[in-house]
């Protein structure tokens, strides 16, 4: 089961750029793909005029709870692994999730030109700190944006 469960999430880390390509419409500069902190950042908040806001949101998401299941799945009860981040119970939504780690971006722009997954973990690991701070506040070890 576990091997299945990593399986799909890689599967969908993998096919979701090519999934989500958007055109740009009348010269606009459109974000395509998550390659950088920026690049998702802007994916995840993108301006209410945004010819493809609805999508892009739906993309953010996606990103986030399948690096959130991806985390999870390596971190399994009985793995020797520590986890990278702990979130509090209840988790953030999804969406909370996608305009906080935005705001964290727009806030450290030296991590703009790292890998996404790379910034996303930055992200999480300095809003949801694991050890004592984290049991304080009732954490678990489940994935991002439930």
């Amino acid at each position: 089961m576990r091997i299945l469960t990593l399986a799909s999430a890689l599967i969908a880390l993998a096919t979701a750029p090519a999934l989500a390509q958007m055109a740009p419409q009348g010269g606009a500069s459109i974000v395509t793909h998550a390659g950088s902190v920026a690049d998702l950042a802007a994916i995840c908040d993108p301006s209410p005029q945004h010819p493809r806001r609805l999508e892009s949101i739906a993309y953010c998401q996606g990103y986030i709870t399948a690096a959130g299941q991806y985390h999870t799945a390596e971190r399994m009860v009985g793995n020797q692994a520590s986890p990278l981040y702990c979130l509090p119970n209840p988790p953030p939504t999804v969406a909370e999730s996608g305009l906080s780690f935005a705001a964290w971006a727009r806030q450290n722009p030296q991590y703009s030109n790292e890998p996404a997954i790379d910034g996303l973990t930055r992200w999480a690991q300095a809003s949801f700190p694991c050890g004592d701070a984290a049991q304080q506040r009732g954490a678990n070890r489940g994935t991002m944006g439930r």
